[in-house]
């Protein structure tokens, strides 16, 4: 039974890229449980490029980590001791209690998960947790995919748009293209993914990569990474086109002003949509989405793949490798 717990904490702000030494390692005494509450051993964490966001001294709809507090972040445990009617011990629960290996805390703040034959539980952190969830309610909910609709994911080998384009293709797109960060992330997307085409943002200007492979435009576009890939994604999409702005990764370590879409024009000429979100608004979607996404795991129709890290020592590396492009699917850190 662990009675300490290693935590990461923000030590500084970063400015720019973030660095190791923006963040501490510390070991502290876990509290002896009182009514209602859990002990919790993490399996496995999460690290995603919302959390540079929340290094920040502002964010919208979160706060932003506490300097000298340990950090959020999804993950998946196991109950190790309870003192509550919900949990027994060796329950597996899914959290935002990551960055850390092991936890107290009131019940409320686990959600029970299933264990599902032949599937890993790191799975309810990647594509049966926020990032499938998030590509599921950009592709239905934001963008109104609908069947024949061509579809542009940009970020398309990371843990989110790895799912959108397959959700994409399962849902009745007619073609689904993608950009993303290498030569071997462009062949996973078409070889294993399905996608109909993909590029390599490094390789050229963007827009010109993605008239080639969509000569005849876009109908949605699912966009993780902002900046030049919204602005070509906006120059390629058909009269009343849609976008589901999901992130804007190209933008989280900018020193000097980020390079906005210089198109906006478009918008009114073609009667485009563009529209955010935030996942977290749309939890009533969830059993609907884990109805669909089971079926489609059981069915060999879904695929997904992970980087994973070893330890909590490397938690840092794994979160600064994945905003590097170094992982593809789901980043984890194992426990």
């Amino acid at each position: 039974m662990p009675t300490t717990s290693q935590e990461w904490q923000l030590a500084a702000r970063p400015v720019g890229r973030p660095a190791p030494g923006d963040f501490r390692l510390v070991e502290r005494e876990l509290p002896p449980l009182t009514e209602g509450e859990v002990l919790v051993h993490n399996r496995f964490l999460s690290v995603d490029p919302y959390m540079r966001a929340l290094m920040g001294t502002e964010h919208s709809g979160s706060p932003a980590y506490q300097l000298g507090r340990p950090m959020s972040g999804g993950a998946v445990g196991e109950v190790m001791e309870s003192r509550s009617a919900r949990f027994a011990p060796g329950d597996l629960v899914l959290s935002d209690l990551g960055w850390r290996t092991a936890a107290v805390a009131p019940a409320a703040r686990f959600t029970e998960r299933e264990r599902i034959a032949d599937v890993p539980d790191s799975a309810y952190l990647g594509v049966l947790g926020m990032p499938g969830l998030s590509a599921y309610v950009g592709l239905t909910e934001i963008a109104g995919l609908r069947a024949g609709d061509a579809v542009f994911v940009s970020g398309a080998a990371g843990a989110v748009g790895s799912l959108a384009g397959q959700i994409a293709r399962l849902r009745g797109a007619a073609a689904v293209y993608g950009s993303a960060g290498s030569t071997e992330k462009v062949a996973y997307l078409t070889d294993t993914l399905g996608f109909t085409a993909a590029f390599d943002y490094k390789d050229g200007d963007v827009r010109d990569r993605l008239a080639e492979i969509a000569p005849h435009g876009i109908d949605v576009c699912f966009d993780n990474v902002g900046g030049e890939h919204l602005e070509a994604a906006i120059d390629l999409l058909n009269r009343d086109g849609r976008v589901a702005l999901c992130g804007a990764v190209s933008e989280y370590n900018a020193t000097t002003e980020p390079r906005g879409p210089r198109n906006m024009t478009e918008l009114v000429k073609k009667r485009l949509t563009l529209r955010g979100f935030e996942v977290g608004d749309h939890a009533a979607l969830r059993p609907r989405f884990e109805r669909e996404v089971a079926q489609w795991l059981t069915a060999g129709q879904l695929v997904f793949r992970e980087t994973v890290e070893d330890g909590i020592d490397r938690a840092v590396e794994a979160f600064l490798g994945m905003m590097d492009g170094r992982s593809v699917g789901k980043m984890l850190v194992r426990l």
